[in-house]
């Protein structure tokens, strides 16, 4: 998970995959800046844990250097990365900066980059291979500084689903399916595994991450994109329905389509958003798309980021057309109080800030 997120300067969260400043209520009496760093930590404990049982209990078929290579793939193209980004902006790498000196905070900095890893090494099957996975994992980490909101640095795309989409797309390796994550496993752990893992999740996406409603959009839609294809195509409801009790939907929902930093902030735009998501899923199985479910939320973040563009566009002409009539007025109008244009011209550059940020 995406999976998962780029505090960067506030420590911001990413789940998967993984994942612009995600404004999170603070839980448990936390602030929100350290209920994002729990968040973020937990997110990348939880994740790193499920990855190794899943090798040491056999249920995930591939390699055991697989997340090994996807975590040190993330990791050093982060650094790699924002090293050439501070060089472009003359600014000092944020791993090197004074914030990253607290307790924890350079290693902060690179969770995001390697729950990516860890996500792409989940979801790929490559045989003996590496290759997809580093492919996955470089694709993922880059699109967070090339796919970016104006003015927060945050990430457009979800970094692990556009990884892994990008690599099924290539044709390099199968998609995930479910029973690769519990071929190995003793009954009845098979069955229990995916409700623990998805239980576990929401209530850490409850409680600290805020993104509780994404889950309720996601569910909510998927099962009824489910219905819709049983009454429209004859497809069994339940068959349609029965990804849902594989564990790879649960390490889906957990880690990849609830990532904080590529989904919405209000409540509304993000059942909106998980809602979207399954329904574009359920439009690509329809059409005999495989691997839907990474390339429906890499479509979602995308339609996102540009009505989030074309929103922050408009409100830029509208600020710069306030200031110019502040300033005609004020052409015209000598005797004017110097005050009142002041206060218009103060009230036009606010605007103009707000619509570079991510106007979530």
């Amino acid at each position: 998970m995406t999976a998962s997120g780029n505090e960067r300067d506030a420590i911001r969260v990413h789940g998967a995959g993984a994942t612009g400043t995600t404004e999170v209520a603070g839980a448990a009496g936390l602030t929100p800046a350290r209920a994002r760093r729990t968040a973020l930590r937990c997110l990348a404990g939880s994740l790193t844990l499920v990855t190794v049982l899943g090798h040491l209990v056999p249920g995930f078929e591939q390699p055991c250097l697989a997340p090994v290579a996807g975590a040190a793939t993330g990791v050093a193209a982060e650094v790699v990365l924002e090293s050439l980004d501070a060089w472009a902006y003359l600014r000092r790498p944020r791993y090197l900066s004074p914030r990253s000196g607290r307790t924890g905070g350079t290693l902060d900095f690179f969770l995001p980059s390697y729950v990516t890893g860890l996500v792409c090494a989940m979801f790929l099957y490559g045989g003996g291979r590496l290759s997809p996975v580093v492919l996955a994992t470089l694709v993922g980490v880059s699109g967070r500084y090339v796919f970016r909101f104006r003015g927060t640095g945050g990430p457009v795309l979800n970094p692990a689903a556009l990884g892994t989409a990008t690599v099924l797309l290539l044709s390099w390796t199968g998609g995930a399916s479910p029973y690769r994550f519990t071929a190995g496993v003793p009954e009845p752990f098979d069955v229990v595994a995916p409700p623990v893992v998805l239980g576990l999740g929401v209530a850490l996406h409850a409680g600290l991450t805020g993104r509780l409603p994404v889950l309720a959009g996601w569910a909510g839609g998927f099962a009824a994109q489910a219905v819709v294809r049983g009454l429209l195509s004859g497809v069994s409801v339940m068959d349609a329905l029965l990804p849902v009790t594989g564990a790879a939907f649960a390490l889906y929902t957990v880690y990849v389509v609830a990532d904080p930093e590529t989904t919405p902030a209000g409540r509304r735009a993000q059942v909106v958003f998980g809602a979207a998501t399954a329904a574009v899923h359920g439009l690509l199985v329809v059409l005999g798309v495989a691997h839907g479910l990474f390339l429906a939320l890499v479509a979602v973040c995308a339609c996102r980021g540009a009505a989030l563009a074309v929103r922050a566009r408009g409100r830029r002409r509208a600020a710069r057309a306030l200031t110019a009539s502040s300033a005609a007025r004020s052409a015209v109008s000598p005797g004017t109080a110097p005050a009142a244009p002041t206060a218009t011209a103060a009230t036009a550059a606010t605007a103009a800030t707000a619509a570079t940020a991510d106007p979530r």
